[in-house]
């Protein structure tokens, strides 16, 4: 099409004429379809291009610019070369059209077919026709995006321009204040340093135009549009001020200075700039501001009140030595390091012997900060400072200077550890190792327990220290512990000597298996004297307090497969001889040897070794002491095994479910089979002990008082529902069977409703298919029967299938859950179970310990608590509409139970909808609900919707009644609530302040000291309402 096209000239007078800038599109459209060309379009702006109106050359050149913006892709190199001369021509043009040829430019510097030797015409023309800082902000940034595209495409070029390209750059800069535009300036400066560009006679220029902007000082404006970040432009301009070494002799001058303002961020801003430079320093760039940055980094650490800058200081001493570690040593150069660890030693050092005055700790902090940097530093440091430390030690009396000391050592000994470069390398404490253990050995045989607890600590540092204790330092050390854990009362230096014997157990395992291990079951099975039954009486709380000691120990050293190896047969025989009795061990000791099989279940190494262990001794253990204590029962000496208590076979679960969770495969399928063939067939081979009686039948009705046998099914559970996903349970179907009749016809509680999580537990990773559906069909069919049934005596024991059944359907977006979820809503209205179904709206909702998680391999869909919530919210809501006036607490509660359990995002979204219930909510009698509902009412109120300060008089008289709640912690959450309503708008809760006051009164004299802090707290706020000086 030619260029006097009818449609192109058509839409080139509309658009420079008829000022419609909708045209610019069109012809784009046009340009991309192939109607015309853009050097057609140029020949059509002819005359507008060489109009005498500077207006009329400016819109032509303007259509231009906005066509190529969209069109820049498709253009020829000729076609590029002839747009750039042009645009080039045009920067000499009156400035009214400078906007729309800077906009050309850029867009042609997207292109790829740039013409070799454009992008350094392009810029010669700019630095040298255009002023940039007289430009509007738009075409400032428009200048800068050109730097940055050209950069990407064109680098070699630009760099041949030298250093004329960074003083072009300077001076389009310089000037610059507007956030938006100094990012993308700071991003070109960065390029130039980054990417090697010849900064020539214009490196200080450089770092002036853009270092006086530090330390950044900027606030976005609320709901600022751009995003632009305070933070952002911190990092971009530190990017720039670090990133070449050239800057040093400007930049770090300029730290000192800005180091000694009195702003809190300037200093932050500084402290961290500097730690980013140093890093790609050498020692020739610091060498004579040496001296000034330790002054300022020890003013700021011994002086300052903010942890910020003084974690930021020591960060920054801590990349100073560690720059001054890596120079390299002439025979005729200084070296920096020991000339600058000199100063940081003369002021630190004299102020450790001091472990009484305030300066110890910064004194200590900088030191370590040093020593952490580099090997060679810690050598330098270690080597001055703990000689003196270990005679401070030992010429101190008082224990609290002595624990400080002990504290001290321990730090260093950290700092030491982190900057270790290899396992292999000699300690650099090996020198001090006598002197080390003796005044930690020393402070563990002190009475003072604080002393102690830092002893463990340092203890345990040095421990980790590879290569650094002796063997020999290893027992005396498990010793002292031992001792420690046998003799010591206070609770805090037990829970320390338990943490300290693991971690040193992770790494020294020998001397706990043959020192600790055998002394802790000695103790444990020694029985109290008995001569004396007065002596008796008062040794028993201790004695179970050492046991109990002794269990927690047993589990804290159970890491390595081989301590494992001993410590469990320990355990196992607690419970043996707690079964039989001929120790006597109690049941919460039974309870508290569950826990810790449980914890070494968790945290011992994942190996074949410990997994073999598990599968061949501790699961048949456990299962045989269980099976032997349910056909014990009740003996003729009246004696019940503590096996038998509920609370001990629950502990049991955990311990075999996390086994069996983390076995191999072909272990797990092994175990599998065992325990379904136990549990259906009566198979007791793999047990322990083979002298069972046949035809055991632990899943068969019993006649009489069978709980004793049918509550085991919760260890059946153990085994099976945390197994993997891909090991096959056998005989599913007989399984399933049996566990639906014992859950649906078994009287006892424990046995019901473990048969009904193991149900559910197998339910829920069954493949989808027909077989599933007619299963869930079918027990369906049979809960319902019973549900329906009011006369039936087995309604309970249906609810509690019903509801394990529905979690494990809604765990895994099941289509059937929803037939299960609505039974559960229409037993709201029921007489009986209304109350307990509101209870399973919480079950559903809640994360089970034994069954349906992930820890058991469960099938858990992402988000499925508020898919539950969206689709069935508007149920509940009609549900509670249309429910008489008796059944709405069980709807208000269902409610409760449902979104306390909700993300607080989706609280914070989904609340306002359903506020009228909450409020209604807190008007329920059940503290449960009201607990709940003040729980989710809480994040609301933070940045509350326009429906809730409608209501806000309901939500003030619920919440001041609440205030005199028989429960504390219902009293705490709602003076919370009622302080975060304070911060409402003041004209909306200026009116209730009165009411507000006189009610809070009454809370400040609570018998609970929580209650009557929440309460000081928000009449403090209400009473500053309205009030001078207040909001």
């Amino acid at each position: 099409m030619a260029a006097d096209s009818p449609l192109l000239l058509s839409l080139v007078e509309e658009y420079v004429s008829g000022l419609q800038d909708s045209k610019a599109k069109d012809t784009a459209a046009g340009v991309k379809d192939g109607q015309f060309t853009v050097l057609q379009l140029v020949e059509a702006l002819g005359l507008s291009l060489t109009s005498s109106q500077p207006h009329t050359r400016a819109r032509g050149v303007q259509l231009l610019s906005e066509v190529l913006q969209e069109c820049y892709g498709g253009l020829t190199e000729r076609e590029v070369e002839v747009l750039i001369a042009f645009y080039e021509n045009r920067l000499k043009d009156h400035y009214v059209i400078t906007p729309p040829v800077l906009q050309g430019l850029r867009a042609l510097t997207k292109c790829t077919v740039l013409p070799p030797g454009s992008a350094v015409s392009m810029l010669r023309s700019l630095f040298q026709d255009v002023h940039v800082q007289s430009l509007m902000l738009a075409e400032r940034a428009c200048v800068y995006n050109m730097l940055i595209n050209l950069m990407e495409t064109r680098e070699a070029e630009l760099k041949g321009l030298g250093a004329d390209f960074v003083f072009g750059f300077v001076q389009s800069m310089d000037g610059e204040r507007d956030p938006r535009n100094l990012l993308l300036a700071f991003q070109v400066a960065r390029n130039i340093v980054h990417r090697g560009y010849d900064l020539g006679k214009f490196t200080e220029e450089l770092f002036e135009v853009t270092s006086c902007y530090f330390p950044i000082d900027f606030t976005p404006p609320p709901n600022d549009p751009h995003g632009i970040t305070r933070e952002e432009l911190i990092q971009t301009l530190r990017d720039v001020l670090t990133g070449t070494s050239q800057f040093a002799e400007f930049l770090l001058p300029l730290i000192i200075e800005k180091l000694d303002s009195d702003v809190q961020s300037a200093k932050l801003d500084s402290l961290q700039t500097l730690s980013a430079c140093v890093s790609k320093y050498e020692r020739k760039d610091l060498a004579e501001f040496l001296e000034g940055l330790w002054a300022s980094l020890r003013r700021e650490v011994f002086q300052t009140s903010s942890e910020k800058i003084e974690s930021a200081g020591l960060a920054a001493l801590t990349a100073l030595t560690s720059c001054l570690s890596r120079s390299v040593l002439n025979s005729d150069s200084e070296d920096s390091l020991c000339t600058f660890l000199d100063l940081v030693l003369k002021d630190c050092k004299h102020h450790l012997c001091e472990p009484d005055l305030k300066l110890v700790w910064p004194s200590a902090k900088l030191l370590q900060a040093a020593c952490s940097a580099s090997s060679r530093a810690s050598h330098i440091v270690t080597a001055t400072v703990m000689p003196s430390l270990v005679e401070q030690y030992n010429s101190r009396t008082q224990c609290s200077h002595r624990r400080t000391l002990l504290e001290v050592v321990q730090r260093f000994i950290q700092s030491v550890k982190s900057c270790q470069s290899s396992e292999k390398e000699e300690s650099v404490f090996s020198a001090f190792r006598p002197a080390l253990c003796t005044i930690v050995f020393s402070a563990l045989a002190e009475s003072n327990a604080s002393l102690q607890i830092t002893a463990t600590s340092v203890l345990t540092s040095l421990a980790q220290q590879a290569g650094l204790l002796l063997d020999s330092d290893i027992e005396l050390a498990v010793d002292h512990l031992t001792r420690l854990l046998l003799t010591e009362e206070d609770d805090r230096v037990s829970l320390a000597v338990v943490e300290c014997a693991g971690a040193v157990a992770e790494l020294h395992p020998a001397a706990f298996i043959t020192k600790l291990i055998p002394r802790l079951k000695a103790e444990m099975f020694a029985e109290p004297m008995d001569q004396d039954s007065n002596r008796v009486a008062s040794e028993q709380p201790s004695h179970h307090a050492v046991r109990q000691r002794c269990l927690s120990a047993l589990a804290a050293v159970s890491t390595q497969p081989s301590v494992v190896q001993e410590s469990m047969p320990v355990l196992l025989e607690v419970l043996s001889s707690a079964h039989t009795g001929s120790v006597g061990f109690s049941v919460e000791e039974a309870v508290l040897t569950c826990r810790s099989l449980q914890r070494i279940a968790e945290q011992v190494q994942d190996t074949e070794e410990a997994g073999r262990c598990f599968h061949d001794i501790i699961i048949p253990r456990l299962l045989c002491l269980a099976l032997q204590a349910a056909l014990q029962g009740e003996g003729s000496s009246g004696r019940c095994s503590p096996l038998l208590e509920e609370v001990v076979l629950s502990a049991m679960v955990p311990v075999i479910s996390t086994s069996c969770s983390r076995l191999q495969p072909t272990l797990a399928a092994q175990t599998a089979s065992r325990a379904v063939s136990l549990f259906l067939n009566g198979d007791v081979s793999f047990l322990p002990d083979n002298s069972f009686p046949s035809h055991i039948q632990l899943l068969k009705q019993q006649q009489g008082e069978s709980w004793s046998q049918s509550q085991m099914v919760c260890l059946l559970m153990g085994c099976v529902c945390s197994l993997p996903r891909s090991v096959e349970v056998p005989q599913m179907d007989h399984l399933l069977s049996q566990l639906e009749e014992m859950s649906c016809s078994c009287s006892h509680p424990l046995s019901y409703t473990s048969a009904a999580k193991c149900f559910a537990g197998l339910v829920n990773k069954r493949p989808q298919g027909e077989s599933l559906d007619s299963l869930i069909q079918s027990t369906m069919k049979r809960v319902c029967r019973e549900l329906d049934s009011a006369s039936s005596s087995v309604r309970t024991q249906a609810f509690t299938l019903m509801i394990w059944v529905a979690k494990a359907l809604l765990l895994r977006y099941h289509p059937l859950s929803t037939a299960l979820t609505d039974k559960l809503f229409s037993l709201l209205d029921d007489t009986d179970l209304g109350p307990m179904a509101a209870d399973g709206f919480l079950l559903l909702m809640s994360d089970s310990a034994d069954v349906l998680n992930r820890g058991c391999h469960a099938d858990v869909r992402i988000m499925y608590r508020q898919r539950f919530f969206s689709e069935n919210s508007a149920k509940l809501v009609q549900g509670f509409n249309a429910a008489p006036q008796e059944k709405k607490p069980n709807y208000l509660k269902a409610l409760s139970n449902i979104v306390n359990k909700l993300p607080k995002q989706v609280q914070v979204t989904e609340l306002p909808a359903l506020l009228s219930l909450l409020l209604e909510a807190l008007s329920c009698p059940d503290q449960g609900v009201q607990l709940s509902t003040l729980s989710c009412l809480e994040p609301i109120l933070v940045d509350p919707p326009p429906a809730l300060i409608q209501q806000l008089e309901a939500l003030v008289n619920r919440l001041l009644a609440l205030t005199s709640s028989p429960d504390m912690n219902v009293r705490i959450t709602s003076l919370r609530c009622i302080h975060a309503v304070s911060h409402f708008p003041v004209h909306e809760v200026l009116p209730f302040r009165a009411r507000v006051l006189r009610a809070l009164a009454r809370p400040l004299d609570d018998r609970k000291r929580l209650v009557r802090s929440e309460a000081v707290q928000a009449r403090g706020e209400w009473f500053l309402l309205g009030s001078p000086g207040g909001r």
